[in-house]
């Protein structure tokens, strides 16, 4: 089926550009042909209106000369001469009429031996032009088409001149010539030539358009294969790019869609590994304070906890139930925060006092580990404008981390000072450190730096991944460094207001 799809999408896209550049020729052909058309008319026209002109000037001289004899016959001969190699030159019918539109001298009229035909002409004895046709060629020059109110058999080029002799239009000279029978074969020929030159360019593009067509739709191909094998789980696949390829068809776009959609899929991947691992890691975090709140309850319900132990055990009891709140708590967070439904609520507070009063709870677990705390008798009052309940969680998250893990005997530095825009708050901790290829990563969801006891430290990969989004929240930003084997350490700033 995906097959069968994917042919379709090429199928289409080469239809659809065979089919532009198919209309393409058919419209630059119409337009040629138009314009040549136009051009052979135009030529023709303006052939037929030199040489009437040059005849009725001719005719006029003959005319008008003293050396011809007084019969006539002799301007006759020399008119219909003129008229029979003009006609035979050009191609047409020449003929001059008097004034009444009769047809006076003729082609016909002369024989091959320079004689005079004494019959009337078969031809030109049938014409008779128009009065309205006449009384504008006596004026000028005229050039139209049309039959002759039907005297000719198809539609013409007519262009007639007028014969002055002494000043006064005595007979008009015409000239027809067939549209259809002389434009025909021109246009057969530029047809021919065009359908030959179009042919080759077709057979270049349809070879072109195919490759490109080809190469065009197969990264579209393979995203859509990909798409479906990512749809049941598997984002292994990614999608080749060939940077040896010409890109002289725009693919330059293609390759950055490629790249956008491998990593999209290189996102889809980490954050499913980050899922399947956010769930083992809850499912455990929920598993085992059920289970020792469970068993604890049983034990005393059962009397198999003495009553002089309960309160020891409703204590750890307790501690686990706050330990599953808190749990929860950030999984409500995250889920605000990715919904973007986490709204602030500035207020006025001493974020120094609240670092103290934080440490402050922490103390029974800082003496247990007999933990150094450093920094507090040189931090001095700093005041910030933030939402306090979520600055809380910021600073709680990250005590509780650098109490966690820091070593027996170690040591928690914490400091904060403010300039003119901002408060700038860090908390150093000594111990294992983390390793210069995480640093960056330990602010990703659902990231744990130590997957090998992951389930020996509490903790789902939530906690650093709020506190960055709190913290950016608030136009602020924050940063970690460390050195392994020394120590950790957060820096976040927070605008002052």
């Amino acid at each position: 089926m995906s097959k069968r799809r994917s042919s379709g999408l090429f199928r289409k896209y080469f239809i659809v550009t065979i089919s532009i550049i198919l209309a393409s020729f058919v419209f630059i052909g119409g337009a040629l042909l138009l314009l040549v058309s136009k051009v052979w008319m135009d030529e023709k026209i303006e052939l037929l209106v030199e040489n009437t002109a040059s005849l009725a000037q001719n005719t006029s001289d003959v005319l008008e000369s003293d050396y011809l004899d007084e019969s006539g016959r002799g301007s006759i001969i020399v008119i219909c001469n003129s008229l029979m190699q003009i006609s035979n030159a050009i191609d047409a019918d020449v003929f001059i009429t008097n004034l009444d539109g009769d047809v006076v001298y003729c082609k016909e009229i002369l024989q091959s031996n320079m004689a005079l035909y004494t019959g009337k002409c078969m031809v030109h004895s049938q014409y008779s032009i128009p009065k309205e046709m006449m009384k504008a060629a006596i004026k000028g020059t005229v050039s139209i088409t049309g039959d002759l109110n039907g005297i000719l058999s198809d539609i013409h080029f007519i262009v007639s001149s007028p014969v002055i002799v002494n000043g006064k239009t005595i007979a008009v000279v015409y000239a027809t010539q067939p549209i259809v029978g002389g434009l025909t074969p021109y246009i057969a020929t530029i047809f021919r030539m065009f359908f030959l030159a179009t042919l080759f360019t077709f057979a270049i593009a349809f070879i072109l358009v195919y490759l490109v067509s080809y190469r065009l739709t197969k990264p579209l191909r393979e995203m859509s294969a990909a798409a479906k094998q990512y749809a049941t789980g598997d984002f292994s696949k990614r999608i080749s790019i060939n940077h040896s390829k010409l890109r002289l068809f725009g693919v330059d776009e293609t390759d950055e869609l490629v790249q956008a959609f491998n990593t999209m899929a290189q996102a889809l991947a980490t954050l499913e590994s980050s899922r399947r691992s956010f769930v083992a890691n809850v499912s455990h975090e929920l598993k085992t304070p059920m289970t020792t709140i469970g068993g604890f309850i049983d034990g005393i319900l059962d009397g198999t906890i003495s009553p002089d132990k309960q309160n020891q055990y409703l204590k750890i009891v307790s501690d686990e139930v706050k330990r599953l709140s808190r749990l929860v708590t950030g999984m409500l967070n995250m889920s605000k925060i990715e919904a973007g439904e986490l709204d602030l609520k500035p207020v006025r507070f001493d974020i120094s006092e609240m670092l103290f009063r934080t440490l402050l709870g922490f103390e029974q677990l800082i003496d247990n580990k007999h933990i150094e705390i450093r920094g507090l008798d040189t931090m001095e009052s700093n005041p910030v404008t933030a939402d306090k309940d979520m600055i809380n969680q910021v600073v709680y998250n990250l005590i509780d981390n650098a109490v966690k893990f820091t070593p027996e005997g170690g040591y928690i530095e914490i400091s904060s000072k403010s300039d003119a825009e901002k408060v700038i708050v860090k908390v150093r901790n000594s111990g294992k450190g983390v390793p210069s290829e995480e640093i960056d990563k330990i602010f990703e969801r659902f990231y744990k730096i130590d997957k090998s006891r992951s389930y020996d430290v509490k903790g789902a990969g939530m906690g650093l991944y709020i506190v960055k989004t709190i913290i950016e929240l608030h136009g602020g930003q924050i940063t970690a460094r460390s050195e392994v084997g020394e120590y950790t350490e957060f820096i976040f700033q927070l605008p002052l207001n």
